[in-house]
């Protein structure tokens, strides 16, 4: 249902319209690391995060006809508002169920990008089941288990291998932020027949991707809410995603809130960028897990930057100017 061939298909549909986001790196951060550290800084993407890729390949690949009727998602944030403006972009409506407890900022961006937003308590209601009842004449956009939308993400991944061409030397992971998979998975098929490994990385009491790879079957969350890393709590990987991730990823890394806190200080004074909790994994397993990474080099997408005033400042009040007051 996804192949690599889509992704080079999706490159071609979303170009002049996404952003080629920069590979970014800091001495300070190789040292703790013990080894070169590369941050792929998606949180400058249109939006805020990657989502913006799967949604404008997924909106504009619609017939016309189909396109006409509108676009209906449901997310906590990053999906609704890269579907929001792509559907905005092309002239199509656009209705976003989100979770009552997103982050202000994510529903705020939502609307103001022109969707109607109808929430939801994601404790004791089921998003599907909500956008079901929201409208049936709509295309429904899945934020992670949509061929369209994994091929929109899998870009980053085709853009990654051109920026890293000359620097790895020799085999290298990629480490992702991972929610449903659908970036890990575009990213680990872009990455395919090369030197790179792209691992999913998950905060910890979400880590239902790296038990699935190691049980060889999908497991679940027996939590739904109740982190910080908002962006990437899904009930478990998909069922397109997972046999994608299962065949071309290595194992995956687990951090905690704490170590997700930290690295987003870290890159807010050593990169000078803005990551929100979920987008901070990745950079957080770079620095804080070592002994679980191989090679002289290690990649890390930094996946959003929504992130709320108040969390942000919470990161920056425990972990300080530098992020060294980490226990």
């Amino acid at each position: 249902m996804i192949s690599r061939p889509m992704i080079g298909e999706a490159a071609a549909r979303i170009k002049g319209h996404v952003r080629v986001t920069p590979m970014l790196d800091s001495p300070f951060l190789d040292e703790i690391a013990g080894r070169r550290v590369l941050v792929k800084a998606e949180c400058l993407q249109h939006t805020g995060s990657f989502k913006f890729r799967g949604g404008w390949n997924a909106v504009s690949a619609l017939p016309g006809a189909v396109r006409a009727k509108g676009v209906l998602a449901f997310s906590s944030g990053n999906h609704a508002q890269g579907v929001a403006a792509a559907a905005r972009a092309t002239g199509v409506p656009a209705i976003i169920v989100m979770p009552a407890d997103a982050p202000a900022l994510k529903i705020a961006n939502t609307k103001a990008l022109g969707a109607k937003v109808v929430l939801y308590d994601r404790a004791t209601e089921n998003r599907e089941d909500v956008a079901r009842r929201v409208n049936e004449d709509m295309t429904l956009i899945r934020p992670f288990d949509d061929p369209m939308v994994i091929a929109g993400q899998g870009t980053l991944g085709l853009e990654l291998l051109e920026q890293t061409k000359d620097v790895c030397g020799g085999p290298a992971d990629v480490l992702v932020c991972c929610g449903g998979g659908g970036l890990t998975g575009g990213v680990a098929l872009a990455l395919e027949g090369s030197d790179l490994c792209a691992r999913p990385v998950e905060p910890e009491g979400f880590d239902d991707v790296a038990r699935s790879l190691i049980s060889g079957r999908r497991e679940v969350n027996t939590r739904t809410h109740g982190s910080l890393c908002d962006a990437i709590l899904a009930p478990g990987p998909g069922k397109i995603t997972f046999p994608v991730m299962r065949a071309h990823c290595g194992s995956g890394l687990v951090v905690t809130e704490a170590e997700a806190l930290r690295a987003m200080a870290l890159a807010f004074n050593r990169l000078k960028i803005v990551v929100e909790p979920g987008g901070a994994v990745a950079l957080a397993a770079a620095l804080f897990h070592p002994d679980e990474i191989q090679g002289d080099v290690v990649i890390a997408v930094a996946t959003g930057g929504n992130v709320d005033s108040a969390v942000f400042r919470l990161a920056l009040d425990q972990f300080g100017g530098t992020g060294q007051a980490f226990p």
